[in-house]
């Protein structure tokens, strides 16, 4: 059976897409930084799970990737990625290089590790974007960006990787009931209250309007196996669709964004998040 690597396996959507690739006879190399991860992988789905030591952002782990892979790799599924939130005013350098380190840059250092492998098995890249690749919202302007280079690469390098018959594919989750939308609110309130007071008070509207609205999205988002059926659908289709919306839900967001002037969707932009 095929084998894939998975990166940012030890929860969320990488958890669900272990369990469901492995379950379906895939050998998994499950990316974790942490090795009671991978244990706890292994114990729960058995032992098609091959825990790899990954952090994708430390040099040293990268340099290792090649000589903890098999002789064979047919797909690589770039899963691993934070959310920094917050007003663009508001965000620190460090954690905005933070957010492209892990969701861009790391990206492409396990894409470029694993090349070779995939070059030779004609294997497949998946990236795990999401609807934020698509659609930029206030207060998430880095994690959007992040996204939004995602899915810039992906585009070129499907092209680029053509002559060797390699698909590159995007899979868009909306919203999705993972622990980080599950700690959204926490995660939120530890955010604002690191704010200077001016920042506070310019951007009190915001702040409320931002929290009321990720209340809301908790309670509608998709669960995360829609997530990794959809993953497993990207890996599997005979001829792969370069982007995978996950639900119905997000593809009519994509059409009405679309055909909306943008001065009429940033005034509902502004309104939901009370940027008004």
């Amino acid at each position: 059976m095929a084998t894939v690597l998975v990166t940012g396996a030890a929860r969320g959507i990488g958890r669900a897409t272990v369990g469901r690739l492995s379950g379906a006879g895939w050998t998994v190399l499950a990316g974790v930084r942490r090795e009671p991860d991978g244990k706890a992988l292994v114990d729960e789905f058995g032992d098609r799970v091959r825990p790899i030591q990954l952090d994708i952002t430390d040099p040293d782990d990268l340099a290792a990737l090649p000589a903890h892979l098999p002789e064979r790799l047919d797909a690589v599924v770039n899963n691993a990625g934070v959310v920094v939130g917050g007003a663009v005013e508001t965000l620190t350098l460090d954690e905005l290089r933070r957010q492209f380190e892990i969701n861009v840059v790391g990206q492409v250092g396990i894409t470029q590790a694993v090349l070779p492998l995939l070059r030779a098995s004609k294997g497949r890249i998946v990236f795990v974007s999401s609807l934020s690749g698509r659609i930029s919202t206030p207060m998430t302007g880095a994690y959007n960006a992040s996204k939004f280079a995602v899915e810039g690469l992906a585009d070129a390098l499907r092209v680029e990787l053509r002559p060797w018959s390699i698909p590159v594919v995007l899979v868009e989750p909306g919203p999705s009931a993972t622990d980080m939308w599950g700690d959204a609110l926490i995660t939120f309130d530890t955010v604002a209250a690191q704010l200077s007071a001016e920042h506070r008070a310019l951007y009190a509207r915001h702040l409320v309007g931002t929290r009321k609205l990720l209340a809301r999205v908790q309670k509608i988002a998709v669960p995360v196996e829609r997530v990794s059926a959809t993953i497993e659908r990207a890996l599997t289709a005979k001829r792969p669709k370069a982007r995978y919306p996950v639900d119905a839900a997000s593809r009519a967001q994509l059409i009405g964004t679309a055909i909306t002037p943008t001065r009429v969707l940033d005034a509902v932009f502004a309104r939901v998040s009370g940027a008004r």
